[in-house]
C-alpha cells in the first residue's frame, strides 16, 4: 500500500531552501499518517527517512459577490503536507532537476 501512495513534491522557494538542510515537502493524501509517509518515501526513492512532520491545512471559504447569477460559495480545498527529513545529503531523484541520462550516470558511479 505504501508504494502506491501518491507523493507530490511541493516546489516553491521555501521548499528549495529547506532542501539544503535535507528536508523535503510533499503533498500527501488526507488519510496518511507519519508512518505510512515514511514507508512510502523510503520505498519510492530508496532513501533513509529520519523524521516526518505533517501539517493539516484547512480549506477556507472564499468571499463571493452576487452579480445576477446563483450564489455559490467556492472554497479552497484542504491539503495535507508532509515535511520529510532525510539522512545524509542524498536527495530523491525527482527533486534533483536533472535529466534521465545524468541520473543513470550517477547511479553507475555509485554502484
Amino acid at each position: 500500500m505504501e508504494k502506491t501512495m501518491l507523493l507530490r513534491p511541493r516546489l516553491s522557494e521555501k521548499t528549495f531552501s529547506l532542501a539544503s538542510s535535507s528536508v523535503y515537502v510533499f503533498d500527501v493524501p488526507a488519510d496518511a499518517n507519519k508512518h505510512t509517509v515514511a514507508k512510502a518515501v523510503a520505498a519510492q526513492f530508496g532513501v533513509t527517512v529520519v523524521d516526518v512532520n505533517i501539517l493539516n491545512w484547512k480549506g477556507k471559504a472564499k468571499r463571493t459577490i452576487r452579480k445576477g447569477g446563483p450564489r455559490r460559495s467556492p472554497a479552497s480545498s484542504p491539503r495535507k503536507k508532509a515535511y520529510v527529513t532525510l539522512q545524509g545529503r542524498r536527495e530523491p531523484a525527482v527533486l534533483r532537476g536533472r535529466g534521465r541520462q545524468e541520473r543513470r550516470q550517477e547511479d553507475r558511479e555509485e554502484g
